[in-house]
């Protein structure tokens, strides 16, 4: 196996860099080092031997979501005494991550914890490769199913099971220039923005940004990106009445509301099409602008709260995506530990649980990266609340939308790869809603008759 080379063991990165960073031949290349060795490769990698009691974690965080990460490795460390507590390696983020934790569990070589988005753990429980979270096993720690948001708990249930223990929601929310949207007349006296309802209102408030900016009223990503356009779209077609989830049964039926999407289509490439918003702008491009005062608003997951804390002078604040339609809905997904199908012995369980314990309870260290906590001690506690901007867009973890599962959907998917890459080219006005629901079709029929490769 070819891989990619190792990051220093702190080196920051931007998320996207990460995602857009060459991926080794084959797709399972390491991404970046072990924690706690002096060696780029994690034991359970490599085959090093490791150090009896030794906990190994696989985990897909990048940038600031990296950062925080890595010092709460060293929280839990230095609780077990020593970095011989912890082997943890990093991958590349998405398809290539989620190949190598199925093959390494086939093989009968996971690491005791991984990471992996509530998306795509239920694919991995479907095929057999991770072990059922009981409540038993909760309780091995001090925890509960009644410990976590309901609505993030449900998202690890497979048939009346559960296979993943959450420790975030990640929502699609709305960042907002504070300076711009002063100017506009957009915030109220507490320098809060006032509460956008419907499309009138908010196509006023972009009327209202554009005449400040001379540029655009509200940006987001339509070009050399799949996910963020598919995230937009989910949204906003999620808070219509009526709108039906993509797929049904497991992937095998496209089961979407073809007028709803056709008119949400129509709706976002009015948008852009009317210059309230660009027709073509990449990720950093579209954050560039808001930062920068050319937009007021800039629409993206709540991960980007470290690249807008990083800007000098920036006054910004974050909001759920405004409830434009007839419910408020945003596209979200999280992230939760999981425990790969293994033999475990008590004490190995015990070691794998006391590890998820320790992160669950450094979830405020985490939260600082913009993530919702899922664990209720932390969501619910005043330290949480007096963090600003964090708390202001908690409430979007309640009606959060997760996509439909598929063995080839989910964050970092092949299916978001599809729509989101025909949603960009309706928003940049090279193709028409029809069109694009045409391609969606064929090239989403391909893998709704191809059978699960892991079952």
């Amino acid at each position: 196996m070819t891989s990619s080379p190792p990051a220093p063991r702190r080196r920051t990165l931007t998320r996207r860099s990460l995602l857009n960073g060459g991926l080794a031949a084959g797709g399972l290349g390491l991404a970046a080092t072990a924690s706690g060795c002096g060696t780029p490769f994690a034991a359970g990698v490599a085959g090093t031997q490791l150090a009896p009691g030794t906990v190994t974690f696989w985990n897909l965080f990048g940038g600031g979501d990296g950062a925080r990460l890595q010092l709460m490795l060293d929280q839990y460390e230095q609780e077990q005494g020593g970095s011989d507590a912890l082997q943890a390696a990093t991958f590349a983020w998405g398809n290539p991550y989620y190949t190598k934790v199925s093959l390494a569990t086939l093989g009968d070589k996971p690491p005791d914890v991984a990471v992996a988005h509530a998306t795509r753990a239920t694919n991995l429980a479907r095929a057999g490769l991770l072990t059922e979270i009981t409540e038993d096993v909760l309780a091995s720690v001090g925890l509960s199913s009644t410990d976590f948001t309901p609505k993030v708990w449900e998202s690890t249930v497979l048939d009346g099971k559960a296979y993943a223990i959450p420790l975030d929601t990640h929502p699609f929310v709305l960042f907002y220039n504070k300076t711009v949207c002063r100017d506009a007349g957009l915030l109220d006296a507490d320098d809060e923005l006032v509460p956008i309802q419907g499309t009138e209102q908010w196509e006023a408030a972009l009327a209202a940004a554009k005449e400040v900016t001379g540029a655009y009223g509200a940006s987001v990503a339509t070009v050399s990106e799949t996910a963020t356009p598919w995230r937009f779209f989910q949204t906003l077609y999620s808070q219509r009445n009526g709108s039906t989830p993509f797929l049904s049964d497991g992937g095998t039926e496209l089961t979407f509301d073809e007028a709803l999407v056709a008119d949400t289509l129509a709706y976002l490439q009015g948008l852009t099409g009317s210059g309230l918003m660009p027709q073509a702008t990449d990720y950093a491009g579209s954050q560039t602008l808001m930062f920068t005062g050319q937009s007021a608003f800039y629409l993206q997951g709540e991960w980007e709260i470290t690249t807008a804390q990083s800007v000098e002078g920036l006054e910004f604040g974050m909001v759920p995506v405004p409830t434009l339609f007839d419910q408020p809905a945003c596209q979200a997904d999280s992230h939760a530990f999981v425990l790969p199908t293994m033999e475990r012995s008590p004490d190995q369980l015990e070691r794998a649980m006391g590890f998820v314990k320790s992160m669950l309870d450094q979830s405020l260290a985490w939260a600082e990266g913009g993530h919702v906590p899922a664990y209720l001690p932390a969501l619910r506690s005043p330290e949480y609340a007096a963090m600003e901007p964090q708390s202001d867009y908690a409430e979007a973890a309640d009606y959060a939308v997760y996509d439909a599962p598929a063995w080839y959907s989910g964050s970092g998917s092949n299916f978001e790869n599809i729509v989101g890459a025909q949603i960009g080219l309706v928003m940049q006005g090279i193709a028409s809603p029809e069109e694009a629901i045409a391609s969606m079709r064929s090239q989403l029929g391909t893998y709704a008759r191809t059978a699960d490769p892991l079952s």
